[in-house]
């Protein structure tokens, strides 16, 4: 797939959904650096702009750091409104 330029929202919500694809809430935590070589592949500038976000989106409260910032999973306090997000998201593409 070639790489094309989305927007912050769109990486926002992809990594979200990617997590929760995985089940990833509280103790359950995926590699930041997996994420980040995941939409790496699909979106411009390497990697950098998806770490920027990911941090973004932990000082939001949406995602939890373990590990030293390592790994990366979803806040389960913020649930309903991390599902009510992708469903915008969804909804508005």
């Amino acid at each position: 797939m070639p790489k094309r330029e989305m927007t912050d929202p769109e990486i926002e919500a992809d990594v979200m959904n990617r997590l929760l694809r995985r089940n990833c809430w509280g103790a359950k935590y995926l590699p930041t650096d997996t994420l980040v070589n995941w939409l790496a592949k699909r979106v411009k500038r390497n990697g950098k702009r998806v770490r920027s976000l990911i941090k973004a989106l932990v000082n939001e409260g949406y995602l939890l750091f373990h590990k030293g910032g390592k790994t990366v999973s979803l806040n389960p306090v913020r649930s309903k409104d991390i599902t009510e997000y992708l469903e915008r998201m969804i909804e508005g593409y």
